[in-house]
């Protein structure tokens, strides 16, 4: 979607970028190990993919030469988690991993974003919630196979 036609839509992006070129510390040691050598690979790597969260969809784009393009709606998003492990704290990024109600996407995981993680997860949380009451959509949990509903 052109930035014309997301604007005329009512859709705000609320982070895009790429996954960060250092995201923990055990990356920034093995740079350092192998004199510089790791950080061309970790460039091709973290160039090959980007992410596009807006209030109404997450697009991931994969791939250097041959892309790919996976979308979800927020609609669709069922649970979140937060991953920040000690060596991406201290460089600053984060992991979020969403399940979905989607048959090709069932988990996303959004790798080494570099921004504050809780932040962004909070807003998605609300862009979700929004996203579900303006189509209609409820969510029921009938919790797991096998355990008991109290």
């Amino acid at each position: 979607m052109s930035e014309p036609a997301a604007e005329a839509s009512g859709e705000d992006v609320l982070f895009e970028g790429h996954p960060a070129l250092v995201p923990s510390l055990g990356v920034l040691l093995l740079c350092i190990v192998t004199l510089g050598i790791a950080l061309g690979v970790l460039w091709v790597r973290t160039r090959s993919k980007s992410y596009k969260i807006t209030s109404q969809r997450i697009v991931i784009d994969m791939g250097l030469f041959s892309k790919k393009m996976e979308q979800v709606d927020l609609y669709r998003i069922t649970d979140y988690v937060v991953e920040r492990p000690f060596g991406q704290r201290i460089m600053g990024t984060g992991n979020l991993v969403l399940e979905a109600m989607d048959s090709t996407s069932p988990v996303l995981r959004l790798d080494a974003l570099k921004t504050d993680v809780v932040a962004l997860y909070e807003k998605l949380r609300v862009a979700t919630e929004a996203a579900k009451q303006r189509r209609g959509v409820r969510v029921v949990d009938y919790g797991e196979p096998g355990v008991p509903i109290p």
